[in-house]
């Protein structure tokens, strides 16, 4: 009996198992990108044995996709080599690895899936023990099948109340990094729940659940319920078995009333600098961000689009959105969002990480300053490391590029 994450890792393990222990757990997935596979490989191939299962394997080229420079050209064609020496059975480059593992029903309940990327934690969102580990550990995975684990404590959230106007889950994500700060639960599985989760779409989940790594957690976890069974029914890659926490013992439970929420900015350099956009005065905007693994799926774009429709973007400032997968930018067309964004003066990528980790697609120069959807904002993270970025919703990053400065949207409804 226990939280989340010790139900999940009991479950694998095979026997009870509590926070502080070291356990080898088997995973159900093992995934890199096009940034993080080489090293990865690297250290694979030193281990001289084949991959646990290539059908379990999962390669995504998201990071710089298309390649943006001769050097991720080469990495991108010495992965494709590797995964034909291996008969990788998952390759997928339609989107951001986190977005389209769950997009295409490799994320269930009480499944145990490691990444070579830190917001691997996003796929708590359906239940699931998701981490990021670095390429060596990948490595290991990906020929035993197994990684080892302490089992972490758990910190968790009771999230009540409705969010009010232009209050999203991006805002109570940004809240709950300042109340705990950016290293308020080191080495901690996060749990989110309560009637404000409840009332949330997977979407709205996931930006909770990707934010869990920005407070130092190990993992972020939803409980999952009906709205998870619904949004899985007929994408489920494997049958599978909720796992809630029972009679939990928690290192920490703090409560936040989302409807006493407003607009949040996080300013540089970390995400646990906060203030109300309509407190910042006017802070000059070069450039609007809308997207990533955080905040660019469907409804995201459809918020953005909301407020931009029929208005246009200040000249003072340029505006880029990369919706998350291929899937979305899809759905945001069909549904007129692509358009709205556009006419209003955005420049709209193919799907992808886009100028989030500032290789390519939209990167700062020196001194530029940009407000952006993403989950960091440290010093470099977008290109110049004297560039200043701002986080915020996408209705507030939308609202931005109207005025040309920091602008809580309520202000133009």
């Amino acid at each position: 009996m226990g939280t989340m994450s010790e139900e999940i890792l009991s479950r694998k393990v095979g026997r009870e198992v509590r926070a502080g222990e070291i356990v080898i757990v088997p995973v159900d997935y093992v995934m890199a990108h096009d940034q993080t596979s080489p090293l990865a490989i690297e250290s694979f191939r030193k281990l001289g044995k084949p991959l646990f299962d290539p059908q379990r394997t999962i390669i995504v080229f998201d990071h710089i996709i298309p390649a943006a420079t001769v050097q991720a050209a080469t990495l991108q064609r010495g992965i494709r080599s590797w995964m034909a020496e291996e008969q990788v059975g998952n390759f997928l480059q339609d989107g951001i690895c986190h977005q389209v593992l769950v997009e295409r029903g490799f994320v269930t309940p009480g499944a145990v899936i490691v990444g070579a990327d830190s917001h691997s934690c996003t796929y708590g969102a359906l239940g699931a023990f998701g981490t990021g580990m670095g390429s060596t550990d990948i490595a290991v995975a990906l020929a035993t099948g197994k990684t080892w684990l302490r089992v972490p404590e758990t910190v968790r959230f009771e999230l009540t109340g409705e969010m009010g106007e232009h209050v999203y889950a991006k805002d109570l994500a940004l809240a709950m990094c300042g109340a705990i700060g950016v290293d308020g639960a080191n080495y901690q599985a996060v749990e989110y729940g309560g009637s404000a989760v409840q009332a949330m779409n997977i979407s709205q989940r996931m930006t909770l659940a990707n934010m869990a790594i920005e407070m130092g957690g190990k993992t972020g976890l939803c409980e999952p319920d009906d709205v998870v069974d619904a949004y899985l029914d007929g994408r489920a890659r494997t049958p599978y078995e909720p796992v809630l926490p029972r009679d939990p013992q928690y290192s920490r439970v703090i409560e936040i009333d989302a409807s006493d929420l407003q607009p949040m900015v996080a300013m540089p350099p970390d995400p646990e600098h906060l203030a109300p956009a309509n407190e910042l005065g006017d802070v000059a905007i070069d450039q609007v961000f809308v997207g990533t693994c955080t905040n660019g799926r469907l409804d995201d774009l459809e918020i953005a689009a909301r407020v931009l429709r029929g208005r246009t973007i200040s000249s003072n400032t340029r505006m880029v959105v990369t919706p998350a997968s291929r899937q979305v930018l899809l759905q945001a067309m069909e549904r007129g969002y692509i358009q709205t964004l556009v006419e209003a003066g955005a420049t709209v990528t193919n799907p992808g990480c886009g100028p989030c980790i500032g290789r390519h697609q939209g990167v700062l120069a020196a001194g530029e300053r940009a407000i952006t959807t993403q989950n960091r904002n440290f010093p470099g993270r977008m290109g110049d490391p004297t560039a200043e970025i701002y986080l915020a919703s996408p209705a507030t990053a939308a609202a931005s590029a109207v005025t040309g400065y920091i602008t809580d949207p309520r202000r133009l409804s």
